[in-house]
């Protein structure tokens, strides 16, 4: 499942959420640390995983 990365804009808190595709289209992603919903979304690498060796 896809891992998305959040900054919340109150108390500065890092944080990962993982959801499916339809979760994220959904959800109302909230700090963990304050409850705060003034959560941005933060750009990060990803890893693709196959099931071959190459």
């Amino acid at each position: 499942m896809p891992t998305y990365a959040y900054l919340c804009s109150q108390c500065g808190h890092e944080f990962t959420c993982i959801m499916s595709f339809r979760e994220y289209k959904t959800a109302k992603v909230t700090c963990p640390q304050c409850n705060s919903p003034e959560v941005k979304q933060q750009m990060t690498s990803f890893i693709s995983k196959t099931s071959r060796k190459s």
